[in-house]
């Protein structure tokens, strides 16, 4: 597999793609802003097919998404259903930095994505959603906004639910290996055994 990431507008949010070269598969995981940035790097893979999946529908996760799907020839976009009604709403913006996204594509649910488990995260928002790659030689969770080096995510937004966010990051990422990198929504890597021992909010 090959994962770049990209730290994309106002707020740095992290658009990530990843690429399976043995099925020439390309995901594009949140891209939020700077879409000409998104495809320029996306044309650089030798894909066949491309996919965009949402780790959650906040709006600086989705705003780039319609400009990407129409270039790249994506008919929709893949987020768990309990963020739809988000990622639809004209009231998803975050004023001045971002207004609600236009010309969004369709939305579905996760179809199967070889060499991936999607983690079902709610607490950021009740959608939230992480994805767990791996080939078999290399192994890796994009989180989302569920958690950060060093940090949680914000639960006072729309959807948000601090219990909810508690159980879903140590009852599903706490028990993965302390070795697994993690790359979160915002900031730099991690691994588990780092925020086990390190992040304030979990200790």
């Amino acid at each position: 597999m090959k994962l770049i990431s990209l730290p994309l507008g106002p707020f740095a949010t992290n658009c990530f793609l990843v690429f399976i070269p043995e099925s020439s598969e390309l995901f594009i995981i949140d891209p939020g802003a700077d879409a000409e940035t998104i495809i320029a790097e996306a044309e650089k893979f030798p894909f066949k097919s491309a996919r965009i999946l949402l780790t959650h529908a906040h709006v600086d996760h989705i705003s780039a998404a319609g400009k990407v799907a129409e270039k790249l020839h994506i008919p929709k976009v893949e987020l768990a259903p309990e963020d739809h009604e988000m990622y639809l709403s004209k009231a998803n913006a975050l004023p001045p930095y971002f207004d609600a996204a236009d010309d969004l594509p369709d939305v579905s649910g996760f179809d199967p994505i070889p060499r991936c488990t999607v983690i079902p995260l709610p607490g950021h928002t009740r959608g939230g959603s992480g994805f767990l790659f791996d080939d078999g030689r290399e192994k890796f969770l994009i989180s989302g906004d569920t958690i950060f080096c060093g940090s949680i995510g914000r639960t006072d937004l729309y959807g948000g639910d601090y219990a909810e966010l508690i159980n879903s990051i140590t009852g599903k990422l706490l028990t993965l290996p302390d070795d697994l990198t993690v790359y979160p929504g915002h900031g730099g890597e991690t691994t588990i055994g780092f925020e086990k021992k390190h992040n304030p909010y979990l200790n």
